[in-house]
């Protein structure tokens, strides 16, 4: 079963306030593979583990249908809210247990969850679902961020980083799915025909507000916060503020680039 870390109404709502959209450069990684692999255009795509639905609204502008799945019922129901494109819609389930029929799939992916899942389970729920030449697109954002703002960007990455550090302190033991760029879930895989890619850097637009709730949004932080309420609002307060003073501005709307960088892993059956 996959591991539960967002089924509060709370964290849910932040995830779906701050949690970023697939970004520039891992959609077009993604889009060139699956033009190669002639996976699009397609019927039906199903985003696993979907959240608030950041990287389904992505896919519904390229596939005829999308389904967004999640075990969450919070964050089904943060998707479900949300405005989207007609051929969008959500259902709550286990990314082991999905309710489609065997090789009724085109495409198959999972943004930033993969590592929440029992992953001998899921790669085998896709190998059922997706159909003989259907794909597989499954990322995450990794660790490795920075910021960049005028002549000051060292000195912000380095303030972002020790507060980010002090909440990784509370992660879960997944994380190391993540922290290994997804090798071990990329070695899962049952397709002949299959790639990772490592380095891919998107900037997405923020703004010192937005960084901020990203790391509120992040489940150590939630476990911090549960542990030591007090202690963890101090640190994202103070962060803020020395943010704005490096930056020598009052305003946490002041826009800032803020870069990550994507692991991606594609396969087709």
């Amino acid at each position: 079963m996959a591991t539960q870390m967002f089924e509060g109404r709370g964290h849910a709502a932040v995830y779906h306030k701050y949690r970023f959209s697939p970004g520039k450069e891992l959609q077009q990684a993604i889009l060139s593979y699956l033009q190669e692999k002639k996976a699009i255009p397609a019927e039906l795509a199903v985003d696993v583990g979907c959240g608030s639905g950041q990287g389904t609204h992505f896919l519904g502008q390229h596939f005829k249908k999308v389904v967004g799945t999640d075990i969450s019922e919070a964050q089904v129901q943060e998707a479900k809210d949300t405005p989207c494109m007609p051929n969008i819609s959500y259902l709550t389930c286990p990314a082991e247990e999905l309710p489609f029929q065997d090789g009724s799939v085109d495409v198959l992916t999972s943004f930033t969850a993969a590592h929440w899942f029992d992953i001998g389970r899921f790669t085998r729920e896709a190998q059922r679902v997706l159909r003989p030449g259907g794909c597989v697109a499954i990322s995450t954002y990794t660790v490795d961020m920075s910021l960049r703002y005028g002549n000051c960007s060292k000195e912000l990455t380095k303030i972002f980083r020790e507060c980010w550090d002090k909440i990784l302190e509370y992660s879960h033991n997944r994380l190391k799915y993540v922290l290994d760029d997804y090798r071990e879930i990329f070695e899962a895989l049952p397709f002949p025909d299959k790639k990772r890619i490592t380095d891919i850097y998107d900037q997405i637009p923020m703004t010192v507000e937005g960084v901020v709730g990203y790391m509120e949004s992040a489940s150590p932080y939630q476990t911090f916060k549960k542990k030591d309420p007090k202690a963890a609002t101090s640190l994202l307060q103070e962060t803020e503020k020395r943010m704005l003073e490096t930056m020598g501005v009052s305003s946490r709307e002041t826009p800032v680039e803020f870069w990550v960088r994507h692991v991606c892993l594609l396969g087709c059956k």
